[in-house]
């Protein structure tokens, strides 16, 4: 069970990773590329790096509780 949690962990980490790089480098194409859904999902600053330190937190909790983060 522990293996499914450093999964899931590792690919919200990439995920907010990506999502923070395109967010402070890259906005343009995205609005441009997407309107749609950035009307739906805005993607600021502010929440990339939220969605960031909460997928931190998570790994902080998971070291806590001795689950090892390297495969």
């Amino acid at each position: 069970m522990e293996t499914f949690f450093v999964v899931v962990f590792w690919l919200l980490l990439i995920d907010s990773v990506g999502a923070n790089i395109s967010a402070w480098f890259g906005l343009d194409k995205w609005y441009q590329k997407f309107t749609v859904l950035v009307r739906l999902f805005p993607m600021t600053r502010g929440w990339t790096t939220f969605y960031f330190v909460l997928v931190l937190y998570i790994g902080f909790i998971l070291k806590y509780f001795g689950v090892q983060l390297w495969f």
